[in-house]
């Protein structure tokens, strides 16, 4: 079992101290401003997500909006994490091998044999726990998940280290391979600008966010590059959009953007943040 590494820091690490500061962030004028409803029989299903993963005092309110859009459409059989590697350690794109993956909010069981299918799949990917080790970006988001649909979802958590255009799109073709037919979601886990005035993070992060919507990961591994965006994790958000358009997206809808100003009311040094739904007409 992995064990939290940055319960009590990223998010809190109680239970029940967890789950007010997930309905907080619900609340939160920054946020939808409701807790999420019961599912029902949404038009639109929702296939990826971005999905930003700093602590929850500061992103969380942005990372509700995508939570607060799958509530409706009722629990998928596996939520694939896509995350960067900020340590270093381990592979390139490496998957958790572990049973399950623990937060104060309970455990959840790894689909390993999903795992193996998109390795089977890909020739980038490999098990490597190694660079789970120390990295937050994918467990962030699963207290969410774990509010939305308890300990019964499955998960399966890649991390990225090449986050390149040719990995990242070698990487989504896995996905939609091993994916296809099957009620799945894919998360990718990303920040956008890092530490820069807010009109210039803005600015930038909007150029990208343009990219994401029109579903083009070259587009966005070129703005990315040109503009110098310090975005943190495009590679899973390339591979996420690769997939997707592989498993029939339609169109992609930008639920939130704000930055860590918005919060602090510092303007100077901010960190953007956005959500972003991908999604297909039901059957």
């Amino acid at each position: 079992m992995r064990k939290p590494v940055v319960a009590g820091a990223f998010y809190a690490g109680t239970e029940s101290s967890l789950r007010r500061q997930i309905e907080d962030c619900f609340r939160h004028a920054l946020g939808p401003g409701a807790l999420p409803g019961p599912a029902g029989r949404a038009e639109q299903r929702i296939l990826g997500l971005v999905s930003p993963h700093a602590g929850y005092m500061y992103s969380g309110p942005v990372a509700a909006h995508g939570f607060f859009g799958l509530a409706s459409q009722g629990k998928p059989g596996t939520v694939v994490v896509l995350g960067l590697n900020h340590s270093g350690l381990g592979a390139d794109v490496a998957l958790s091998r572990q049973d399950s993956w623990q937060t104060p909010l309970g455990e959840v069981e790894l689909d390993k044999e999903l795992g193996q299918s998109i390795i089977a799949a890909s020739k980038v990917a490999q098990w490597d726990d190694l660079a789970h080790s120390a990295e937050h970006s994918i467990e962030v988001q699963v207290p969410f998940l774990q509010y939305l649909y308890g300990s019964t979802v499955r998960l399966v958590a890649i991390s990225m280290l090449r986050q390149d255009l040719g990995t990242s799109r070698e990487l989504g073709q896995a996905l939609a391979a091993a994916l296809k037919g099957k009620d799945a979601l894919i998360i990718a886990s990303s920040d956008f600008s890092h530490y820069e005035p807010q009109s210039s993070a803005s600015r930038k992060d909007h150029l990208a966010l343009e990219a994401i919507l029109e579903q083009s990961p070259e587009r966005l591994e070129k703005t990315v590059r040109s503009q110098a965006i310090s975005m943190c994790g495009p590679g899973p958000v390339m591979a996420m959009l690769t997939a997707c358009k592989g498993l029939g997206v339609e169109q992609a809808r930008l639920l939130c953007y704000a930055t860590s100003g918005d919060i602090t009311g510092d303007y100077s040094r901010v960190v953007g943040y956005a959500s972003v739904a991908v999604t297909a007409r039901r059957p």
